[in-house]
């Protein structure tokens, strides 16, 4: 595994809002959505993932700054919770959202269903003030027809002779040393502890079928472009009752006519003509809380901003939790005039003239015939 460090291209005394940044960009250079059928880039997408959720958090990012990802005594870093409290753990620390069954298998009985990914798609202004969302996946379901069981209707599993139900077989081996004794999954339940005498024919025995499934998602304000929002317990059903696996959405936000994002502030361009400019105006500024009137002084320049605070988007902190709001910028762009009137390109010139200006001659001297043929 790399450093999670380079993994991020950060220096080790990176600050957390360096570290935010550096992740949003990866995240967004490798997520699934604009590397379709690219593997390798779906893997170095969860690495990512995977090292902002240690860095991001100060305990961990400590235990690793001292112990490596391993951690202490090799503990790691794990620890999945459950609840929609963890919703936002995929982005701001908590368990892998790409561990493939999360926690490992357990000793005996049915196995944890898998976690499913899917994509989200949002408005611009969904993203900033939260909604819900609706999505449809295909996964593993629970059969209704034995309710999981895997046992054919008016009958029910029975514990494994072969392990008296422990799904593990103990074998004894005699070597130079003694007695060794192994423990094995056992071949008959499988590890689950129960056999399925009769299987339910909907599912054939597997207490699950394939078909779609529909959830609501909550997504909360302020959340951004390729961020991944998880659902526990909302992934495929496990075999024959097994614990569901994990949900997790990865957010798509579409693009605002007027707006752009830079990091919480909202970025746009007020367009003033010249002679607004170099007299000042009124504009009515459109933002997403209805619009507000931007006084432009006289003689703004070209690319001055304007700053409105918190009317950009809500800051969000741990849990998917508010942490107030940016601002809004407005960048001023002034525009010049290319369709002037006979008339307009008088006045303008007597203004240049004022102002001890050159401009160019309404009529141009044969030197500049010349030159404006070979243009």
């Amino acid at each position: 595994m790399a450093d999670y460090y380079a993994l991020l291209g950060v220096s080790r005394s990176a600050s957390p809002d360096e570290i935010k940044r550096a992740y949003r960009k990866r995240a967004v250079e490798l997520h699934p959505d604009k590397n379709p059928d690219n593997p390798q880039a779906e893997a170095q997408f969860k690495e990512v993932s995977r090292a902002y959720e240690v860095l991001s958090d100060p305990d961990k990012r400590r235990q690793y700054d001292q112990f490596g990802e391993a951690g202490p005594a090799g503990a790691g870093f794990g620890g999945a919770a459950g609840g929609f409290g963890d919703i936002f753990e995929a982005f701001f620390g908590g368990g892998s959202p790409f561990g493939g069954g999360g926690g490992g298998r357990q000793q005996s009985g049915p196995p944890r269903g898998q976690d499913v990914e899917c994509v989200v798609d949002v408005s611009f202004r969904d993203a900033v003030f939260g909604c819900t969302a609706e999505v449809k996946v295909r996964t593993a379901v629970r059969c209704s027809d034995c309710s999981g069981s895997g046992a054919a209707e008016g009958t029910s599993p029975s514990r494994c002779g072969e392990c008296g139900g422990s799904g593990q077989v103990r074998r004894v081996r005699q070597s130079m040393l003694g007695q060794m004794v192994t423990m094995h999954v056992c071949g008959r339940c499988q590890g689950m502890g129960e056999v399925v005498e009769r299987p339910c024919s909907g599912c054939r025995g597997d207490g699950r079928i394939i078909d779609d499934a529909t959830y609501t998602i909550e997504v909360p304000a302020g959340i951004d472009h390729a961020q991944t929002l998880r659902l526990s317990g909302r992934g495929a059903v496990g075999l024959r009752g097994g614990a569901p696996g994990d949900l997790y959405a990865h957010v798509r936000v579409a693009d605002h006519p007027v707006f752009v994002r830079d990091d919480d502030d909202l970025v746009c361009e007020v367009t003033v003509s010249i002679v607004q400019a170099a007299l000042g105006c009124e504009i009515a500024l459109e933002t997403l809380d209805g619009d507000e009137v931007l006084v432009v002084p006289a003689g703004v320049q070209h690319g001055r901003e304007f700053v409105l605070q918190g009317r950009g988007v809500p800051r969000l902190g741990r849990g998917g939790r508010s942490r107030g709001r940016g601002d809004l910028r407005a960048r001023i762009a002034v525009s010049v005039p290319t369709d002037l009137t006979d008339e307009q390109r008088r006045l303008l010139r007597e203004v240049a003239g004022l102002r001890g200006e050159q401009v160019s001659p309404d009529e141009p001297g044969l030197l500049s015939k010349i030159k404006s043929a070979f243009s």
